[in-house]
């Protein structure tokens, strides 16, 4: 499937509000886990409280030990600081990438914003070369857009 054709399933997941928020994260994680075939890893990392830091939220994908990343350290961290996204064609090209497995070949993070400030990200990790086109990133942006609305 292609990302873009994901967009009708993200808002019943949205507005489901018998679910808490982060079983509604997961549910957005699985979706696109399952859905698209190079979304190998997909989750969210969110600001820890005052701390410049990401703490990793509901996820899918191989566990990681990256529970909590600085900001600066690694793609995510970049975003915390840079406010844009990020797509990592490939990761062994990236002086400034935290591995979180050999497995993975390409990375793209985007964030989430509330009233103009960024307050975590989607990441998502393949196991592909260069898989992420300007598809992903709209609708990534569109999911991000989505979930601001649930924090």
């Amino acid at each position: 499937m292609k990302p873009l054709d994901l967009k009708t399933h993200i808002s019943p997941i949205i507005n489901d509000s018998s679910k808490s928020v982060d079983d509604r994260l997961l549910a957005i994680c699985e979706l696109l886990e399952r859905s698209i075939d190079y979304y190998d890893w997909v989750g969210f990392y969110f600001r820890n409280g005052d701390k410049d830091e990401l703490k990793l939220g509901p996820y899918v994908g191989e566990p990681t030990d990256h529970e909590i990343i600085p900001f600066g350290k690694g793609i995510c961290g970049q975003v915390a600081v840079s406010n844009k996204n990020f797509v990592v064609p490939d990761v062994s090209a990236q002086d400034n990438y935290i591995a979180c497995s050999i497995s993975v070949k390409s990375e793209i993070v985007v964030p989430i914003f509330i009233n103009g400030e960024n307050i975590g990200q989607i990441d998502i990790d393949s196991g592909t070369i260069n898989p992420f086109t300007d598809d992903d990133e709209r609708f990534l942006e569109y999911v991000c857009q989505k979930v601001s609305e649930i924090l």
